[in-house]
């Protein structure tokens, strides 16, 4: 039989741990040689192959946990690093922090890098790049092999662990309205492209909000950016857009943005074409960062609460590494985030 077989596989077939099978194949003292035989019979009989991708197991304990992010710039990401840190180094951990650069092979290499007996677990915010390709064989791998993960922002619905997120749609929805509430009736969305599953549920929350307000939804005030580039490095190709989407629809007169960089490009652009910003244009962000708050005028955002979010998947990671029930059925849940609206002067 050559089916591909995995330690989490085994374990529930032989109704044992994961770290019994573990222990198991290493020929560990502490298994019984009736549970060791029964094991390595097993997983001989089915070709089972370690993974490198998890050796780190309650047996080789570290007390260090790994954080993968996809951009180290980023406001967002800084601050759900210091929630990490914060409660890690409360509850006796380290963290090591790999960084992907949104890419999926740096992201597969950090993880095997990192799982290689250097840490515990794993929390993680998925690069756009392994959204776009939707190949998470390494998160399965990594799962299946024993070793926990905690996904962040950026999650994949159909992997079995804990994950924390925000309510990204309802945030969109509420800073639509917000809009609609001053009196918009022309709002544009600048947003990505629909693989990224934040962007694609901020989007859903815009369509929702202008549709419950009985306003129509135009295509042509959906401006959808290619953000396989990056618009940090390339910001007059970011402003050159906006520019084409203002010029194009003149009766403009909202604008949300799914992310901070978008929203502030925007107000710079609506002052370049002489539009003052909130008196003919009000513009409301997502991401509560350093920038919004030091804007001219300041910028109206949607604030996630990163910290908040680093410090919960830290405890969920860390209660998932301290379980003393790892014969059981594995229980994962999804924690979300209630955003809030930071009203600034770029609305009315």
């Amino acid at each position: 039989m050559n089916r591909k077989i995995t330690l989490k596989q085994i374990a529930k077939e032989l109704d044992v741990s994961i770290s019994t099978v573990s222990k198991a194949l290493k020929d560990s003292p502490e298994i019984s040689d009736d549970t060791k035989q029964k094991i390595q019979a097993f997983a001989k009989l089915y070709n089972y192959k370690p993974n490198n991708i998890a050796l780190s197991l309650k047996n080789r304990k570290t007390n260090t946990i790994g954080i993968i992010i996809p951009e180290i710039v980023h406001h967002f990401f800084s601050k759900v690093i210091r929630g990490v840190e914060l409660v890690a180094n409360q509850r006796g951990y380290n963290v090591i922090i790999g960084l992907s650069n949104e890419s999926f092979s740096k992201e597969v290499i950090n993880m095997e890098m990192l799982a290689n007996g250097s840490i515990d677990g794993f929390i993680i915010s998925i690069s756009k790049e392994t959204q776009q390709l939707q190949d998470y064989h390494h998160l399965t791998a990594t799962i299946n092999q024993g070793m926990p993960i905690v996904m962040f922002d950026r999650v994949v619905s159909e992997i079995e662990c804990d994950k924390v997120i925000v309510n990204d749609f309802n945030g969109a929805k509420n800073a639509v309205e917000k809009l609609i509430e001053n009196g918009c009736k022309s709002i544009a969305l600048i947003t990505t492209k629909d693989y990224v599953s934040v962007g694609k549920l901020r989007t859903q929350g815009y369509i929702d909000a202008l549709s419950e307000h009985n306003l129509t939804l135009e295509s042509n005030l959906m401006l959808k950016m290619d953000d396989t580039l990056d618009y940090e490095e390339h910001l007059d190709l970011l402003e050159s857009e906006i520019t084409q989407l203002f010029k194009s629809n003149q009766k403009i007169d909202g604008v949300f943005a799914v992310n901070e960089l978008y929203a502030l490009s925007a107000m710079k652009v609506a002052r370049k074409l002489g539009l003052s910003v909130p008196e003919d244009l009000q513009v409301i962000g997502f991401t509560d960062g350093v920038l919004s708050k030091h804007a001219t005028p300041g910028l109206t955002t949607v604030s996630q609460h990163a910290q908040q979010m680093g410090e919960k998947a830290a405890h969920l990671l860390i209660d998932k590494l301290e379980s003393e029930n790892t014969d059981q059925e594995e229980e994962y849940q999804t924690v979300v985030i209630t955003t809030d609206l930071v009203e600034r002067e770029s609305t009315k």
